[in-house]
């Protein structure tokens, strides 16, 4: 069996696909430039000059308002979480908690004031926290760089706080240390990333906070608060903890406010909202609106607030608190400045000519980024700009002449008051114009990178589907399209280097490892084309059906044609947004379509009546019904399990009327201790049912009769798993308030469980990895001749093999019938699992996976696992069934419907396991199972995650050579068919027969050969289901769901590709693994 060239083939045609995806994404997700520029109080920004002479000592720009400011953010303060309503008289959890603030607006509506605060997506923590400091947008891309974070580079306000000498305190969430080293003065750092943590951060804060407000050593404090998000992740808003954790923020602002002097300017804002499950990271209404409220002992706006708070996007606050403090506002700001909170003291008119220096600011700083940004980038529209020209211009030029007049005194107030409310009317249209050029323009595209990484892909799904026709008809198939390929690709990157080294050029890896991908690409189709003429290409494809009927051509032609179609299907429905926000319903669907038609096209082939023919007559009249039963059967089951699987759903933003899933949400966040323990109870005993039906297979082929380790790891270690599991599951469904003084110990062991069930599950796999054979030899054999070999001594290659293996199988057949002739009982060499070995690893596999997988998941979704595991055993069965009532001759080839329905399944399971391809749906819990603190690396929590995430793309990967090896284990009907009285040589005859997964060792080159197929099919359905993806964004990119459907679901559709497309090649090499261990066994039995 050719073990190496099969995976290295096949990892190559990974990395060819890996290339399209990286050269589309550097396309499609590029980041916005970063001006390296930076504000100071010398820009000539400010006129009239005698505004600048006026300035007190400390200002820049304009007069400062205030000394000092406390920036409170409450991480993910929802606007209903701030808003008070008296009339309510049964408010939820999250609602009327901070009636502190209300207290301070109503009772000095001059000095405080709320706002809705709107943050723009993505509402990622560390985006906000850009949008915070640099009044600028983030991309969509750096919503993947959330928890790895990097210094931020560009102009910032604490930036220009520094810069101009003012001290900057900063205490909570450590992400702020990753983006402003060394800016602080002094800094409380405190770990952020485990979410299922409510205190902390907040305990932290509060140890520290009131100190430092009252020592004084700040210009501006910032504490960031986690406790509300966390408690939204863990628990969601409605839910007791979370009014605790509100009524704690709430009596933090009462206690802060006495300690605030009449010279402090105070800010409480959300970063982001959260959704009713209390994930964040999209652009939906209540992730995107946030709460901010503002408020000084001093009086602060010279009018009463309105009815309905006022909307400010966050980039606003930027400009604002700059010109408060007397600091630049940074260089890249695109916010608009609140002028109400510039009004000052003074009378009507007074107050607009204030407001309406610091709008005559504001714009000449968004003016001059703009010019300077569009001198480093073009896609800022050249007619948009010239429009924002016009506007700023005129702006400006009637600000200069509105201040002639007033200085000469040639206005009356009331036309005065008309003229500076029309001016500051224009200013504001230019800045939000100007801003939303800029929001239009956030993503910048590369088509020709887009264009290249699409055909790269689209390369790859063509060469997989003719490698995987041409690997059974080539004899020289690995020298001429792996090696020849491979040749040009490498030749064509050292040519590139080389040339990169003689202009100095700075060098692309993408760029280099792009050309390379497409010259092996180009060398695999010309060897082909060349190798292959046309003609014999034309005849390859036509004598099977050239000398049958047309019937018979449209029988094999709809054979293909259905799963394609439903393939097809599947990838036009990408282009749809509405098909990929209802893509939870559309896999399902698309799967239970695919499995009827199959038992459709057999019941038209006549496969499924109980006619007399050659076929029934072979098998037997009641057998034939028999298997037509179990085929109708297990395709009913499987319809079962598809219809329950959307019981597990979650819930997207774009459909307002679906309500997510009760199985999501942990055990912790029932309130019914009755329905929790039961609930447990059961989730267990599924999870101790999984363990016992994957025993009794075991045991059922003989898998579990020997004593090495790895069977003895699946008698005791499993169970071990189970309540290791369990015990976990315990732990964690318990609330807090209810352990008492058990606290210290449920944190230790919910740290303890985990770990054990990750040693349990690696050293299983590491056992099976060592010695994945689990067959029992019993050798009790008569003397025999002796075995004729072409070589001397132990058997030393492949080829020596060879001519092992078939006399050892003629000696055991022989020994069998001299047994049978003398009517002797003495037995022979028994070899108990032999016929299972490659299916019982796999099997052993799936299930330490799914015991790693279910961890990562809350408890109640392990019955979508089990469903999992059950759909996987229908869909093997049918598959096998359907085959056997075929027909097919060619039992080592893999049909397309049994490829197709098993990634459809995959994709059925990604939504049932509570996913959805947007990021507020990712489970951030998974990085802390185990883990009770923070993570000294960003590499660890992305493995979890990824896990939790891409589950199912894991399971059906690993599993994908099951579809090869699982008729040959249940055997075709033939070998099930009883007859009354046997003759000892039909007995004999049967027992060739029953050799089951030893059939694929009597042929290993088509062994080879047939995984090297079965994954090229997997990735040609892999990888067109990512060319529709990939298209329908670079199609769409100025779709108007652009980046809240078609790039988030290009995102999870890439990732998934690399995921599955890794863990396939891992179960191959398990099962070659697998091959090389039977190998040396049968080496071990020659010599007995």
């Amino acid at each position: 069996m050719r073990r190496w060239p099969v995976l290295l083939f096949l990892a190559w045609v990974c990395l060819l696909f890996f290339a399209g995806i990286g050269l589309f994404m550097s396309g499609f997700l590029l980041t916005r430039i970063e001006l390296a520029s930076s504000s100071s109080c010398s820009d000539p920004l400010v006129s009239p000059p005698r505004e600048r002479q006026s300035l007190p000592p400390g200002s820049c720009w304009a007069p400062r308002r205030f000394p000092k400011a406390v920036l409170v953010i409450i991480d993910a303060l929802r606007f209903e979480f701030a808003r008070f309503n008296p009339a309510k008289a049964s408010p939820l959890p999250y609602e009327n908690k901070l009636s502190f603030l209300h207290r301070l607006a109503t009772s000095q509506p001059r000095h405080a004031r709320l706002y809705r605060f709107r943050a723009d997506p993505p509402t990622a923590t560390m985006q906000r926290i850009k949008g915070l400091t640099t009044g600028s947008l983030p991309t969509f891309i750096d919503v993947g760089s959330n928890f790895a974070t990097y210094a931020i580079q560009e102009d910032n306000l604490l930036a220009q706080m520094v810069q101009n000498g003012r001290r900057v305190v900063f205490m909570g969430d450590d992400t702020w240390e990753g983006l402003f080293p060394k800016k602080f003065f002094r800094s409380y750092f405190f770990p952020s990333f485990n979410v299922k943590d409510l205190h902390t951060v907040d305990d932290g804060i509060l140890q520290h906070l009131y100190p430092t407000v009252d020592s004084g050593e700040w210009d501006l404090l910032i504490a960031h608060f986690l406790g509300v998000d966390h408690c939204g992740h863990k628990h969601g808003p409605d839910h007791p903890e979370m009014a605790k954790k509100l009524t704690q923020m709430n009596e933090m602002l009462r206690s802060l406010v006495d300690h605030l002097g009449n010279d402090t300017l105070l800010l409480v804002a959300g970063d982001h909202g959260m959704t009713e499950t209390g994930d964040h990271g999209g652009d939906s209404e209540k992730e995107v609106n946030a709460a901010l409220f503002v408020y000084s002992k001093t009086p602060l706006f010279g009018t009463g607030p309105p009815e309905e708070p006022e909307a400010v996007p966050q980039v606003n606050l930027v400009p604002t608190v700059a010109l408060l403090l007397g600091v630049p506002i940074p260089y890249s700001n695109i916010g608009e400045v609140m002028a109400e909170l510039f009004s000052g003291d003074g009378d009507a008119v007074s107050a607009a000519l204030q407001q309406l220096s610091v709008y005559h600011i504001n714009a000449k700083q968004v003016d001059r980024f703009l010019h300077s940004y569009s001198l480093v980038a073009q896609d800022l529209p050249a007619e948009q700009l010239q429009h924002l020209q016009e506007l700023f211009s005129s702006a400006v030029e009637e600000h200069a002449q509105l201040l002639a007049q007033v200085q000469g005194v040639t206005l009356v107030p009331p036309e005065l008051e008309s003229r500076l409310g029309s001016l500051i009317g224009r200013f504001q249209l230019y800045l939000r114009e100007a801003r939303a050029v800029c929001t239009q323009s956030w993503a910048r595209f590369h088509p020709l990178r887009m264009v290249g990484g699409c055909t790269l892909i689209a390369a790859s799904c063509l060469l997989c589907y003719v490698a995987s026709e041409l690997a059974a008809a080539s004899d020289s198939f690995y020298r001429s399209c792996l090696l020849y390929p491979l040749l040009w690709g490498l030749v064509v990157a050292v040519l590139l280097g080389l040339a990169r080294a003689f202009t100095q050029e700075g060098l692309d890896l993408l760029l280099v490892l792009s050309w390379a991908a497409a010259a092996s690409q180009l060398g695999f189709f010309w060897h082909w084309w060349g190798r292959h003429p046309k003609r014999a290409r034309l005849a390859g494809s036509q004598p099977p059906l050239a000398s049958i009927g047309l019937r018979q051509r449209l029988r094999a032609w709809l054979g293909l044609a259905f799963p394609m179609g439903i393939l097809l299907f599947r990838c036009g429905a990408m282009f749809s947004d509405s098909f990929v926000v209802a893509e939870a319903r559309v896999a399902p669907f698309l799967l239970a379509s695919l499995v009827m038609l199959l038992v459709g096209k057999l019941h038209w082939d006549g496969r499924l009546t109980v006619s007399e023919g050659p076929r029934q007559q072979l098998l037997g009249f009641s057998s034939y019904r028999r298997e037509i039963w179990y085929l109708l059967c297990f395709v009913a089951m499987l319809l079962v399990c598809v219809r329950l699987s959307g019981f597990f759903h979650q819930c997207r933003e774009e459909i307002p009327q679906c309500r997510p899933s009760l199985f999501l949400s942990p055990l912790a966040s029932l309130r019914n201790t009755r329905a929790k323990n039961l609930f447990y109870l059961l989730c267990v005993a599924l999870l101790a049912g999984l363990v016992y039906a994957v025993r009794s297979w075991l045991r059922h082929y003989g898998n579990l009769n020997s004593s090495d380790p790895l069977v003895l790891f699946v008698r005791w270690g499993f169970p071990l798993v189970v309540l290791c599991i369990a015990c976990f599951w315990a732990v964690a469904s318990s609330t807090d308030d209810s352990l008492g003084k058990l606290q210290e110990l449920v944190q230790v062991a919910v740290v303890a469980f985990p770990w054990a069930v990750y040693g349990l599950a690696s050293m299983g796999l590491l056992l099976l990895l060592c010695n994945p054979m689990t067959v029992f030899a019993k050798d009790t054999r008569e003397s025999a001749g002796s075995i004729v070999t072409p070589y001397l001594g132990v058997p030393s290659s492949e080829v020596d093999f060879l001519h092992v293996i078939p006399q050892i199988y003629k000696r055991m057949q022989e020994s069998q019938k001299s047994r049978l002739e003398r009517g002797s009982c003495k037995a022979t060499v028994a070899a108990y699992g032999l016929g299972s070995v490659y299916s019982a690893a796999l099997v052993i596999a799936l299930t330490l996976l799914g015991f790693l997988l279910m961890l990562l998941h809350s408890e109640r979704l392990s019955l979508a696992f089990l469903l999992l595991f059950l759909e996987a055993f229908m869909l093997l069965h049918i598959h096998t069934r359907a085959r056997g009532l075929a027909g097919d001759a060619e039992p080592f080839s893999v049909p397309w419907y049994a490829v197709i329905s098993w990634l459809l399944a995959a994709s059925q399971f990604f939504y049932s396991t509570g996913h959805q391809p947007i990021f507020p749906a990712i489970h951030w819990n998974a990085a802390f199972v185990g883990f009770h603190l923070d993570h000294g690396t960003n590499l660890l929590p992305a493995v979890l995650v990824g896990a939790n995430t891409f589950a199912s793309h894991i399971l059906f990967a690993v599993g994908c050579p099951l579809l090869l090896l699982w008729p040959f284990v249940c055997e075709m009907p033939s070998s099930q068919r009883k007859k009354p009285k046997k003759e000892p040589r039909e007995e004999l005859q049967e027992v060739e027969e029953h050799m089951m997964e030893m059939r694929l060792r009597e042929s290993p080159e088509k062994f080879s050969t047939a995984l090297l197929q079965l994954g090229l099919k997997y990735l040609f359905v892999l990888g067109t289901q990512l060319l529709a993806c990939v298209c329908a964004a670079m199609i769409l990119r100025r779709h108007l769901m652009v980046w809240k459907v078609f790039a988030p679901k290009f995102l999870f559709e890439s990732l998934g590709f690399v995921v599955s497309s890794i863990c396939l090649l891992l179960g191959i090499s398990l099962v070659m693994r697998v091959d090389c261990a039977v190998s040396t066994w049968f080496s071990q039995l020659q010599l007995r």
